[in-house]
């Protein structure tokens, strides 16, 4: 019996009525949020209004960056908002060009540091910050700091304020650096995966982990001096801010429990006893303070003040129309990778399409290149280093300005700069190759899973599933060694140093900024200020511009973000939180997701995994 074609004519009708239904139903939905949206930024905009004498609320949340990991357009679009977003991340350059533009804002009569939601920030970027709230001291006008707890690193920015406050039951931790990871050796024999590790240099403890269950003694070493000497940097600079010694900011723990007893248990008290605070204070208590002293507000009950993002929007410059010669900025942050990567990485071939972007703009004079890396691919930081000699070839001058760390390939790329700035707490250095080579043929075989086959070569069959032979591991260590002589020998070259000199203080350590200084590894103590200062110097450019070169989102995706950025705070907020088993499984798995996103052709890196000082 044969079907009747009527019969599936109505079938493939049906189904292309659901499909397109639900096609029109989907759109409806999308055009109908966007126009709801659009009515609520619409309905609810307000004009941003800065009083006389008002306080400008330095309420910095999330993480402090030098450049923004790059997320979808309309999730970016959903999390920004005038509100404070502890999960986001904010640019150094907008909180001092906020604080630098309120020192000449004659509305502006004082800072408020409200550091609570303040998550992660290395200590090199809140120098640049203290820096500018100094400048803003200077000015004659005052800076104060309220906080119902202060962590470590929101405390060292808090000792820049004329007066600190804390809720007196609150409390000031000061715990110190640490430097701990976990290994994976014995995890590894057990589950029968195998590690090729090459290396050179003594103290390249990026492999440690799959290779030993614990930290050899030369990295402890390396690193017992390096948390030391950027301690000292922290402790100092806190303790000539607050005017007490060092050694009153982290104490031993029969000396904090002495302190704490006098205190009769109170944290906050123990904090003013030792002069870490200046008062305590409520947030009833603070608002009557700043009633006092900058007055009171138009439009409720409290003072004047205006916070950091609403200023932000307020004072962010328009577009130049008259392209003019310029500094031009490119800033390296991130894992280097191989081949293109997203705006806010470092990719071999993107971060280089930057550069010579940068080379053939007749407007850009000089160049000043931020690196804020820890490395990775050896082959990806040599396609930037030849980009970066290519733009000194066309006359352009390259000045290297080290952010929080430019460690292993962070340095290759920095290395022929004209000229090399780091902070006293730059992590950089870390002069040393590996290359890791995962293999898992006898955990299959433990599952009864075999790989067999022929090869007209010992490199056609490599694979994850096979052993490497002894002479393949010995082709491979023999590339690493040559790697590394590469890596000493452009050192040499460019720091106008001998092999051994470079020899000496390479071997995969960690160096700070302050050390790298004594060692010729960097040229000046400075911070993107000067940096920009001795680039347009070295290209004797009296009157200059600065201008951000990076990857630009698309017409839509900037349509997009901007539309949705207008009425994300009135979209509700999402709260999520982890398991101390969620979190221990995350620190565990970082690493490996870290490796695994490694791409390096040739499988040779150049990378510092010691860099994640807490």
């Amino acid at each position: 019996m044969s079907a009747n074609p009527s019969f599936f004519k109505r079938i493939f009708l049906f189904i292309w009525q659901v499909i397109n239904g639900t096609r029109k139903l989907i759109l409806n939905l999308i055009v109908f949020s966007i126009l709801a949206f659009v009515v609520i930024a619409i309905i609810s905009n307000e004009d941003i209004e800065v009083e006389p004498q008002s306080a400008l609320v330095l309420n910095l949340a999330g993480t402090l960056v030098d450049q923004k990991q790059p997320i979808d357009p309309i999730q970016a679009a959903l999390k920004q908002s005038n509100d404070a977003n502890t999960e986001g991340e904010i640019l150094l350059a907008d909180v001092l060009y906020v604080i630098e533009s309120a020192i000449h804002d004659n509305r502006i009569s004082t800072i408020v540091l409200d550091l609570s939601d303040l998550k992660r920030a290395s200590i090199s970027k809140l120098q640049s910050v203290g820096n500018a709230l100094n400048r803003f001291k200077e000015s004659g006008k005052q800076v104060v700091a309220m906080g119902n707890y202060y962590e470590q690193n929101q405390y060292f920015l808090a000792s820049f304020a004329d007066k600190i406050y804390l809720n007196p039951q609150g409390a000031v931790s000061l715990e110190g650096l640490s430097l701990y990871g976990l290994y994976f050796k014995s995890a590894l024999e057990k589950l029968k995966v195998k590690t090729h590790i090459f290396r050179v240099g003594t103290f390249k403890s990026a492999v440690e982990p799959y290779m030993r269950d614990d930290m050899s003694q030369p990295a402890k070493e390396a690193s017992q001096a390096l948390l030391g000497d950027i301690w000292q940097t922290y402790s100092q600079t806190v303790a000539n801010n607050r005017n007490i010694a060092a050694n009153q900011l982290t104490l031993d723990a029969k000396t904090y429990l002495s302190e704490l007893d006098k205190a009769q248990g109170n944290s906050a008290t123990m904090a003013l006893n030792m002069k870490w605070v200046d008062g305590l204070a409520t947030d009833e208590d603070f608002r009557k303070m700043l009633l006092g002293s900058v007055g009171k507000a138009k439009n409720g009950n409290s003072f004047k003040q205006i916070n950091f993002y609403d200023y932000l929007t307020l004072v962010s410059p328009l577009p130049s129309l008259v392209e003019q010669d310029s500094v031009g900025i490119i800033v390296a942050s991130g894992t280097i990778l191989n081949g293109k990567q997203p705006a806010g990485q470092i990719g071999g071939e993107s971060t280089a399409e930057l550069l010579r972007k940068a080379r053939f703009d007749k407007h850009i004079k000089a160049l000043v290149l931020r690196v804020d890396s820890p490395g990775g691919s050896a082959f990806a930081s040599e396609q930037i280093r030849q980009e970066v000699l290519a733009l000194k070839a066309a006359g352009k001058p390259v000045v290297v300005s080290m952010g929080s760390l430019a460690a292993s390939g962070g340095y290759w790329i920095s290395a022929s700069a004209d000229y090399i700035f780091a902070t006293p707490t730059t992590l950089t250095g870390s002069i040393g190759i590996f290359g890791m080579i995962t293999t898992f043929e006898e955990s299959l075989a433990s599952l009864g899973v075999h790989t067999d086959g022929v090869a007209t070569s010992d490199w056609a069959g490599l694979s994850v599933t096979r052993s490497l032979s002894p002479q393949v591991e010995a082709v491979i260590q023999r590339h690493i060694e040559r790697g590394y002589v590469d890596f000493i020998s452009l050192v040499a070259t460019e720091r106008n140093m001998t092999l051994e000199q470079v020899d000496t203080i390479a071997q995969g350590r960690v160096w700070s900024g302050k050390k790298a200084l004594e060692l010729g590894l960097v040229d000046e103590l400075g911070d993107m200020e000067q940096a920009i200062a001795k680039a347009a110097k070295l290209a004797n450019l009296p009157l200059f511009d600065t201008r951000v070169i990076e990857q630009e989102l698309t017409p839509e995706q900037q349509f997009v973000q901007q539309m949705f950025a207008s009425v994300a705070s009135h979209l509700p907020a999402s709260v999520s939180q982890s398991s101390v088993f969620e979190q221990m499984l995350l620190q565990w798995t970082s690493h490996l997701r870290t490796i695994g996103r490694f791409n390096d052709p040739n499988h040779v890196y150049v990378y510092c995994d010691n860099c994640a000082i807490e």
